[in-house]
């Protein structure tokens, strides 16, 4: 009589559990009159956005696919990639460094830190731009001897160089932080037990360390890199023909400067919002093992990862 009834309870806790679980709170009456409020808002923002003249949305329609807006953006988009791109080498470089146990290599990477996070971003690139002012030629020498071979810092340094350089080295600083954050995450034990293992430790670091740090990587890269293509609109006052100083050149001939402005911020939320979507895709990418569900140990994963990794 009791296995019978202990057999009738499974089945009802079980769907009691399944009714928890997919229950919804309740959708009140107050909540949806805020919801009804916040749409009504915005939609008479919209809409007065978009009934003022004074924006030229004529002109905004005109002017977003001229060539000589979309060379600029191209332009952006170029300095975005390799700026982040040797960005994230460097600062990769920079924060095994910052981490070493070699006392030179953890100064050298500190100082390195400290001037390029705290100086401006603006300020780096006029300075890199103006770099003839302070050396008007860059040569290679011996040390108090005679000079090998000598370039003009002109020919070297011109705008788009100022700007990949610029940029790269700030961006670095910040990368080296967040990778050395990222590393940090991952629990030394990890280490050890690769170490236990026989493998080096750069193998360690490349198959074992980054690929776990890469969840808490991940976020912040992308935030920089949403960020790196809203500060390639600083290079423009190095005379650099990006996005920002294209709708410039236009705007000073038409002087339709607000519509211009609108066609530079419709094009920068274009590109946001795709890096975003990339951002949130990459995020779930990394974090699928948190949601794997199933009654594996969390303690014994690092464990077969290394095993793997040493065959």
């Amino acid at each position: 009589m009791s296995t019978n009834t202990n057999n009738n309870a499974a089945p009802s806790g079980a769907a009691d559990f399944r009714d928890v679980a997919t229950a919804h709170t309740p959708f009140r009456t107050g909540r949806l009159v805020l919801w009804i409020v916040v749409a009504l808002v915005v939609v008479d923002f919209a809409w007065i956005i978009a009934s003022n003249e004074n924006f030229g949305w004529p002109v905004v329609g005109q002017y977003l696919f001229d060539p000589t807006v979309i060379k600029g953006l191209y332009v952006s988009l170029g300095l975005t990639v390799v700026a982040m791109i040797l960005g994230v080498i460097l600062g990769l470089i920079v924060a095994i460094a910052r981490m070493s146990d070699d006392r030179l290599a953890s100064s050298v990477a500190a100082l390195f830190i400290w001037f390029f996070r705290g100086t401006p971003l603006l300020v780096q690139l006029i300075f890199w731009y103006n770099m003839s002012t302070l050396f008007p030629a860059i040569s290679i020498s011996i040390p108090f001897g005679p000079t090998l071979i000598s370039w003009d810092t002109n020919s070297v340094i011109t705008p788009m160089t100022a700007a990949i350089v610029g940029l790269a080295l700030n961006e670095a600083a910040y990368m080296a932080e967040i990778i050395r954050g990222g590393l940090l995450s991952v629990d030394r034990g990890q280490a050890e037990t690769a170490e236990a293992f026989g493998m080096t430790r750069l193998r360690a670091l490349r198959r074992i360390i980054i690929p776990q740090a890469m969840r808490s990587i991940v976020p912040p890269t992308g935030n920089q890199l949403i960020s790196m293509i809203k500060a390639t609109s600083l290079v423009s006052v190095i005379a650099m023909a990006d996005l920002l100083y294209s709708v410039q050149s236009i705007y000073n001939r038409t002087f339709e400067i607000i519509p211009m402005l609108m066609v530079a911020v419709l094009w920068y939320l274009f590109i946001t919002s795709i890096l975003n979507v990339g951002q949130g895709y990459l995020e779930r990418y990394y974090s699928r093992g948190e949601r794997r569900s199933g009654n594996a140990k969390p303690a014994a994963e690092p464990a077969a990862t290394i095993g793997e990794a040493s065959h």
